[in-house]
């Protein structure tokens, strides 16, 4: 990151003859760069960097297939694309203050968005539960218009919004067949997986087997932990990290919400979810928050403890969705 790119893009975002006085690094992100910008008025703004020097994981073949719902989120098109989306939706999100798609302020994609200095929701539940309380109740509202927005199409926001297609044949397969890769990594990393990826394999086939079939897809963000989720000076949830956003099972969420919020989970819960693609996607969200920190491990990502932790977390939780 080179400051100099980010002073000239700061000034035409907030405009007012601001200079630009120091950039922070935010802590969190493993696929861009995330920056505050403060000027000499102490107004602030986020800048989000998407280059290959701000990317922790390592590259795999299938990275820029945007054909696959689950290639990396990376981008200013998909961000944009998942953006205007979740605004059309009345979800909250930080507003955007700059785009720079075509190299006028900076070499590598960029967007400035509005800064919002709080805590994300995973700070709060801890510190103040019962505030954490009344932003997970509007944090309900915004996941249920999510669900209410249908495409008869899975796939990233950024594909199926302008008539394109997913590869696949369903969401289930889709996940079978990243389960089953995911699988494959993890046990070519750790020999606990490696000794039960028979059992595994066969226990997510089983499950995938079960699985009727479906031909409506809602608005999931995908990776919707509580640290993708800010509150602002309101209380209102802001959900961030969203290229990733796609159509698809609003299974695959609530499995998501569910292992990262645990209790505090039951104010999302809804009705109506299916008990068959929620056991299958418990299973391969398990291998792949075994595979990807594991993944993420091989390359020079700093936090490698707290990696590790998910990846150890997970392998376990795994093992227990098997029969002995």
């Amino acid at each position: 990151m080179a400051r100099e790119w980010l002073a000239g893009a700061a000034r035409a975002a907030l405009g007012g003859g601001r200079r630009l006085e120091a950039v922070e690094r935010v802590s969190g992100g493993s696929k861009k760069g995330v920056y505050r910008l403060v000027m000499d008025d102490a107004t602030t703004a986020i800048a989000y960097l998407w280059d290959d020097a701000e990317n922790y994981w390592p590259t795999a073949a299938g990275d820029d297939d945007l054909g696959d719902p689950f290639s990396p989120g990376l981008g200013l098109d998909l961000f944009q694309a998942a953006h205007a989306r979740l605004d059309a939706l009345g979800v909250r999100v930080p507003a955007i203050r700059l785009v720079d798609a075509d190299g006028a302020h900076c070499p590598a994609d960029l967007a400035i968005v509005e800064d919002l200095p709080g805590e994300n929701l995973e700070t709060l539940l801890a510190r103040d539960p019962r505030t954490a309380a009344r932003a997970l109740a509007r944090l309900a509202d915004s996941l249920e218009a999510m669900r209410g927005h249908r495409a008869p199409a899975y796939g990233k926001v950024a594909v199926v919004d302008r008539g394109g297609t997913s590869r696949g044949t369903s969401c289930e397969a889709v996940v079978l067949d990243r389960a089953l890769r995911d699988l494959a990594e993890a046990a070519s990393r750790d020999p606990r997986v490696r000794d039960a990826r028979d059992r595994l394999e066969e226990r997510l086939r089983e499950l995938a087997a079960t699985v009727r079939p479906r031909r409506e897809y809602a608005v999931v963000h995908g990776e919707l932990g509580p640290d993708h989720v800010l509150v602002d000076s309101d209380g209102n949830p802001v959900v961030i990290d969203i290229e990733g956003l796609m159509y698809f099972d609003v299974e695959w969420e609530h499995v998501f919400l569910r292992i990262r919020l645990h209790d505090a989970y039951r104010p999302l819960g809804v009705a109506g979810l299916d008990g068959d693609r929620l056991a299958l996607y418990l299973l391969a969200q398990r291998l792949s928050l075994t595979a990807g920190p594991l993944r993420l491990l091989d390359g020079d990502f700093p936090d490698r403890t707290f990696m590790a932790g998910i990846a150890e977390y997970n392998l376990k939780q795994a093992l227990a969705l098997i029969p002995a």
